[in-house]
């Protein structure tokens, strides 16, 4: 099925796009989330309309976020856990916690904004990316202590 793009979609394309897609995946996700029209000539000629909107709007959303880049690359998160005598932790440190700190800190960041490859298990200093637009990410320091020296 031919749709056109109301939105940038990782792995699909940007605004504007006309991409082929599964029946169901379009029906079932894209059309009824708006984030897709019917590819038809009305649709291509309203696209064109809105493309213009949305890029005014996503240029102001870019900015945001460089903003936001620039205040969280100042920022250092200490976490205090509690570990065993090895240094290993109990539990983990994850997306999901990192972003209450950040919350904490009056920084709105998505968990799934917050880059992981895996859970931190372990006492250090780790660099941790955040993506807060298609073109932007920042890094901030996450520093692990044993909650026992804080």
């Amino acid at each position: 099925m031919k749709i056109i793009l109301r939105k940038n979609l990782d792995n699909l394309g940007n605004i504007g796009d006309i991409v082929n897609v599964k029946n169901g995946y379009a029906r079932n996700y894209l059309l009824p989330n708006g984030l897709a029209f019917m590819a038809t000539d009305e649709a291509i000629k309203r696209i064109e309309v809105e493309k213009r909107k949305l890029l005014t709007q996503l240029s102001k959303e870019k900015e945001t976020a460089d903003s936001l880049s620039q205040a969280l690359s100042n920022i250092q998160l200490t976490i205090p856990m509690r570990t065993t005598e090895e240094g290993n932790l109990y539990g983990s440190i994850t997306n999901q916690l990192i972003s209450e700190k950040l919350a904490e800190l009056n920084f709105d960041i998505d968990k799934r904004n917050i880059m992981l490859d895996e859970p931190i298990k372990t006492l250090g200093i780790f660099d941790v990316k955040i993506k807060l637009h298609t073109d932007i990410t920042s890094n901030i320091k996450v520093w692990v202590i044993n909650e026992e020296e804080q």
